[in-house]
């Protein structure tokens, strides 16, 4: 039996599912504590609901998913307009430098997941689903890119829910080894925290001024100059299109909002609210996962969800031996190098805020760490974004990987 939901009911079920994450995560410990998104949370019980239903009473929703991509590209857009370069530069050398090395493991992260998926006789491309997709990309990145591959690829439907499976498993799995690769390194080097710490200039962080309020007119603005991104990287989409080259439609609205933000500071004709974008991204992140993953089909995963978790433990592995050994050195092997491996290893298979829990439960035994509570929040949440999408999009160009 198939029962056809319209666009605002489909809109009202992807809220239910959001604020249901929100209850269970107040709720549970677990899932607090490691950082899962609320509409991961909701979506995947959405989702066992709606397979009880599937297996038990045959029945079938069909959702109205017309909002879905405009969220999806309203978020990467905020992305673009996160990322001013002023403020990569202020944040000091060790954010470029940290940059730098993130963005190299970028590279690695799919190296690995593209030889393991062809020695495990799978697609490549579902080794970039177990690389830099999900693991560095997120939940968010995943539902996009599984789209993307099932459309324009012809990749089979159960790409999105293993995108989903690995973006959480990467969470869960980047929470508990960062604090051990971090612990071993200062053992090891018997590295102790600094007595004085310089207090971190707020500006470093999100340049707001004190009176840039989130008012009804400041977001407003904000959503201007985000649709106009959308409308001029959609035309710019469709010409590119004509001519034979096929970007993920989301990009160019990313690389506009990357553009917009940083003429608008080195010309000072505005000042964009960090702070509204911030609401933006997130509001829109929040519903686009919300209803990307109401139409989760978990019965679909059975045939290559084991192939995809080995790919994932050979990641993290990998990605503990480079925190170790790559970027602890280049980082200045000191106590605050230490802490950044760790954060390293947190949104290397998880997210910002991964990171960061990694680098609190560190610092609050072995002392506190200004430089690490800079650079691994600066990188990112601002910009690891737009140098994986590129890496990215670098690998889909490789004949072997989309043939």
């Amino acid at each position: 039996m198939n029962i056809e939901v319209g666009i605002l009911e489909t809109l009202l079920v992807a809220l239910l599912i959001l604020f249901s994450g929100y209850y269970c995560n107040s709720k549970v410990t677990f899932l607090r504590n490691n950082n899962i998104p609320e509409p991961v949370v909701g979506g995947i019980l959405f989702s066992i609901l709606a397979a009880i239903a599937h297996s038990f009473f045959n029945f079938h929703f069909q959702f109205d998913m017309s909002f879905k991509t405009p969220f999806m590209t309203v978020f990467f857009t905020t992305v673009g307009l996160g990322a001013s370069f002023k403020l990569l530069l202020t944040g000091g050398p060790k954010v470029v430098l940290f940059l730098l090395i993130a963005t190299v493991y970028l590279i690695i992260q799919n190296a690995v997941g593209v030889s393991f998926a062809i020695m495990s006789d799978m697609p490549a491309l579902m080794g970039l689903i177990a690389g830099s997709v999900t693991l560095s990309g997120g939940h968010g990145n995943g539902a996009t890119y599984s789209d993307l591959f099932i459309s324009q690829y012809h990749m089979p439907n159960g790409v999105f829910e293993l995108a989903m499976a690995a973006a959480t498993m990467g969470l869960v799995l980047g929470g508990l080894v960062g604090g051990p690769v971090s612990k071993r390194l200062i053992k090891k080097h018997n590295l102790k925290a600094d007595e004085y710490h310089e207090a971190l200039d707020d500006t470093v962080t999100f340049n707001p001024e004190d009176h840039d309020l989130v008012t009804p007119k400041k977001m407003m603005e904000t959503l201007f100059i985000i649709v106009s991104c959308m409308v001029i990287g959609h035309l710019c989409y469709n010409a590119l299109k004509e001519v034979g080259l096929v970007l993920p439609s989301f990009l160019l609205p990313l690389l506009f909002g990357v553009v917009s933000t940083n003429f608008c500071e080195f010309s000072k004709i505005y000042i964009v609210s960090r702070a509204c974008i911030d609401l933006w991204g997130t509001m829109s992140l929040s519903i686009f996962l919300a209803m990307a993953l109401m139409s989760l089909k978990v019965w679909e995963l059975a045939n290559l969800a084991g192939p995809m978790l080995c790919i994932i433990i050979i990641q993290t592995v990998v990605l503990m031996m480079f925190a170790y050994f790559v970027t602890f050195r280049v980082m200045g092997k000191n106590y605050d190098a230490a802490i950044i491996a760790g954060g390293h290893c947190g949104f290397g298979l998880g997210a910002t805020p991964t990171a960061v829990a990694n680098m609190e439960a560190l610092v609050a035994r072995h002392g506190p760490s200004a430089q690490a509570f800079l650079v691994v929040p600066l990188v990112g949440a601002f910009f690891i974004d737009i140098t994986n999408a590129l890496v990215i999009q670098l690998y889909l160009s490789l004949p072997f990987v989309t043939p």
